[in-house]
């Protein structure tokens, strides 16, 4: 009898301690961790580290476990003066080797006509604006005709310093149409410069400081030699009888003495304002010995701002479908 009331003791005590042991354990998870112990207790999946279990864990003394990242890096070696003298050397002799033996080959390639040089050590088309055919050097400081593309069909280079064009500066250029070379300083102009040019219709030379007349193609239209120096002495007797296109021939305001000579039967217009003319030739519009002879094409003839008297030469423009314009008394 006593023994039964010993057991039924002990395991009421046993039963009341694993209370207490599972209040504590449920009282220390709801409790949140302090500042102070955020080490003690490590939550690592299925497992507590703590402190007291770490060594248990993780080995420091066990290096065998360890990723070996050698074999990835890159091996640094110490290296001298003279061996980086003799590495670079031998690059250098390798790139060598790789070069073309012939001289012209190595050269770098060039950007074509629109690359030329001016003076300015730029290429043309970034001195002038280039747009399709037509190169526009206006007001840009030249002194000479720039390289220009093969393609160039019109050229205005205005108000520059150009003093004289070259027998070269329009070499091969075989579209050339129009040249534009306003308010220069051309005194000169090379005669092999502009009677090889095939198409060129219209050249156009106002304040200038011509004094002559270079030889001119065949196909010109259009001559605007105003405001020049321009004097009888320099054109040709004959430097306008093959020029069977020409249309408009403007020669106002230089120093004339007299009308130019043999002049085609294609012309148009005729400025000769504010020269020096004092007389003419019988001849110099009409043929004297055929009355019948007319030339309707040339309205338009200017000779006003000279000396010259226009009624005391009545047979000379006969032929004329108006008269000239200038001084009758």
């Amino acid at each position: 009898m006593k023994l039964l009331a010993l057991l039924s003791l002990l395991i009421l005590m046993l039963q009341e301690a694993g209370t207490a042991s599972l209040s504590k354990e449920e009282r220390e998870e709801d409790q949140p961790y302090g500042e102070g112990d955020s080490y003690a207790v490590l939550h690592l999946g299925d497992y507590v580290l703590s402190l007291d279990n770490y060594d248990e864990i993780i080995d420091p003394s066990n290096y065998d476990e360890l990723t070996d990242y050698g074999d990835q890096l890159p091996q640094v070696k110490g290296t001298g003066l003279a061996s980086l003298t003799r590495t670079r050397f031998t690059q250098s002799t390798e790139v060598a080797r790789t070069l073309p033996s012939n001289p012209m080959m190595a050269r770098p390639p060039t950007l074509g006509l629109l690359a030329a040089p001016t003076k300015h050590g730029l290429p043309t088309c970034l001195i002038c604006v280039c747009l399709g055919s037509s190169v526009y050097c206006d007001d840009t400081d030249l002194e000479n005709i720039p390289p220009l593309p093969q393609t160039t069909a019109y050229l205005y280079a205005r108000f520059n310093r150009i003093s004289h064009i070259r027998a070269g500066d329009f070499k091969g250029l075989t579209k050339l149409k129009r040249i534009d070379l306003s308010g220069n300083s051309i005194s000169s102009i090379d005669d092999k410069a502009l009677r090889l040019l095939p198409a060129l219709r219209d050249l156009i030379l106002p304040e200038n400081k011509l004094t002559a007349l270079p030889a001119l193609p065949t196909s010109i239209e259009v001559l605007d030699v105003r405001m020049n120096r321009l004097q009888s002495s320099g054109i040709q007797p004959e430097a306008f009888r093959a020029l069977e296109k020409l249309q408009f021939l403007y020669l106002a305001d230089n120093l004339l003495d007299a009308i130019p000579r043999s002049l085609p039967l294609s012309l148009r217009s005729l400025h000769l304002q504010n020269n020096m003319i004092e007389t003419m030739q019988s001849d110099v519009f009409c043929d004297a010995e055929e009355h019948r002879h007319t030339r309707r094409q040339l309205e338009d003839v200017r000779l006003d701002g000279n000396p010259i008297n226009l009624s005391l030469f009545p047979s000379a423009y006969f032929c004329l479908p108006r008269l000239p314009t200038g001084r009758f008394v």
